[in-house]
């Protein structure tokens, strides 16, 4: 097996991630523009997306790592909304999508126009996620977002065996689709719920932070095949049990959260950048084949797909987002809307790699061994609708939230908010060590009890310090201050140690020993400071 071209698409794609971040383009847009660039240099091979490979390998820990990071109780009070969007609108895009091209392309059954539907109907985790974070959006709205990217993909894949079974004559019908959907959905759940208490007491009794992060990188894999060999859905079990574990966090070992921190940061980072790079390279892959369907043809069907897309979301937002709070409880419950916030979950609907995936695995044949319906129409108008997406949405809109003037985070609110619990908790922080030393078991020097308290006070005052302390000749705050400082004592410790590591006055072990030691004051000094 040749590695070579799996190695460069990582080290390639992590290189433009990487340099992205220091331009105003969207990091997903330009991976998807360099990946369409390298597709037609000389040499390169055709990267085609295996379904077998990303729903069960790439689509699990990118599930986890994005809904360990959202909030359970956050997503809970917005259940209405991002359950409308996750099932109803996917239904709904499902339908219109695949109707529309029936009409549009000629010759295309409806039947596997619904394929199409289907596919193209789930807005991408992945690209939510990273334009929500690149661009600020309102808590609420962000929730929203990737709530329903966390769970639309169960909703199309079932949607997507629905339309599948009845192209490939297998006589599906609506009740059983409705049957299916349900089992899936119920099973996944349930899979989810059976899984996460158990994982949850494994990773909180094992004994060491290296074995409760391998468990955490297994994981996501483990919970999407347990639900998939039961036909249940692999998506939902991961989302559960990534909730529930994210929510339950802080009970696992400190040093397991720093570790599974950075851990998935990377993780998260190189799986990102590979797929999107990917989008772009499968652009050789769907134009063979096109046929009857090159040139000026498809490039129409293409942009009327891409445009029942877009404004069939809007269609969809506004009379879900607005009927329902004709009801006094509805409007009580959620409180005030404008126009505004159901105008940017209109149009950031992103769709993303799942959505290549899941048309790359339409087989080539029907029942009888007749090629299954304009597969490679509906793999190109899938490709365009993705890369229409990611470029005319993603690309405007920042631009669109800026314009909409969005009501500013409260920093100072947020702030004060921080204090007032740090303030809470370092009170009951200082009962308890008064009431530990007074027993004679923990007795400590006056120094080492005195060193106790400052680093509480200092841990006490630095939020508050942050409210708008600046030192006037730096324009720093205290906080950036102290971390400078604190930093540039450490560093003339480590070239000490460097120095008596070179000298031979102390080997190496020791000199590792140290530096870690130094590691940690400079970990514990930045967490202080922020």
């Amino acid at each position: 097996m040749d590695v070579m071209p799996l190695l460069l698409l990582v080290a390639g794609s992590a290189a433009v991630a990487a340099a992205g971040r220091r331009v105003p383009v969207p990091v997903p847009l330009l991976l998807v523009a360099a990946g369409l660039a390298v597709s037609y240099v000389p040499g390169v091979p055709d990267y085609t997306l295996d379904p077998h490979i990303v729903l069960p390998l790439l689509l699990p820990p990118l599930l986890y790592t994005a809904a360990t990071d959202s909030s359970y109780l956050d997503l809970r009070a917005q259940a209405r909304p991002v359950a409308v969007l996750s099932v109803g609108y996917v239904l709904f895009a499902t339908f219109v999508v695949g109707c529309a091209a029936y009409l549009i392309v000629p010759g295309l059954p409806l039947t596997a126009a619904l394929v199409l539907g289907a596919v193209v109907a789930p807005p991408d985790a992945v690209a939510a996620t990273a334009v929500a974070r690149r661009v600020g959006l309102p808590s609420r709205i962000t929730t929203i977002l990737q709530g329903e990217s966390l769970v639309n993909d169960a909703t199309a894949i079932t949607a997507f065996k629905v339309a599948l079974a009845a192209a490939v004559g297998e006589g599906a019908t609506w009740a059983g689709g409705i049957g299916e959907f349900l089992i899936a959905a119920v099973g996944g759940v349930g899979v989810g719920l059976v899984l996460m208490v158990p994982l949850h007491w494994l990773r909180t009794h094992l004994t060491e932070a290296l074995l409760q992060n391998s468990l955490s990188l297994l994981i996501p894999f483990v919970a999407y095949a347990v639900a998939e060999q039961v036909h249940a859905s692999g998506v939902l079990a991961v989302v559960v049990v990534a909730l529930y574990l994210g929510h339950r966090a802080w009970e696992v070992d400190f040093a397991t959260r720093l570790q599974e921190e950075a851990v998935w940061k990377m993780v998260a980072f190189v799986l990102e950048s590979a797929v999107f790079a990917l989008i772009g390279l499968q652009l050789p892959v769907v134009l063979k084949g096109l046929g009857e369907y090159e040139g000026i043809d498809a490039a129409w069907y293409a942009l009327a797909v891409f445009l029942v897309v877009a404004v069939a979301r809007f269609v969809w937002v506004y009379p879900a987002t607005f009927l329902p709070r004709l009801s006094a409880r509805v409007r009580a419950r959620e409180g005030d809307l404008s126009w505004k916030g159901p105008f940017v979950i209109g149009w950031a609907g992103m769709r993303g790699v799942v959505s290549l995936a899941i048309a790359f695995s339409i087989p080539l044949t029907v029942h009888g061994g007749e090629p299954f319906p304009e597969r490679n129409l509906i793999l190109f108008l899938t490709f365009t609708t993705v890369i229409g997406t990611l470029v005319v949405q993603g690309v405007s809109l920042p631009p669109l939230i800026r314009l909409l003037k969005f009501p500013a985070h409260d920093v100072q609110a947020e702030t004060l908010a921080e204090a007032n619990a740090q303030a809470q908790a370092s009170r009951v922080a200082e009962l308890r060590l008064d009431e530990l030393l007074a027993d004679e078991r923990n007795a400590l020097p006056a120094p080492l009890a005195d060193r106790l308290r400052m680093v509480l006070e200092r841990r006490r005052n630095a939020v508050w310090e942050r409210l708008g302390q600046v030192n006037s000749v730096t324009g720093e705050t205290v906080d950036d201050t102290y971390r400078r400082l604190s930093r540039e004592m450490i560093s003339a410790e480590r070239e000490v140690f460097v120095r008596l590591r070179d000298g031979r006055y102390i080997d190496d072990e020791m000199l590792r020993t140290l530096l870690r030691r130094l590691d940690l004051e400079e970990a514990a000094a930045y967490r202080e400071a922020t």
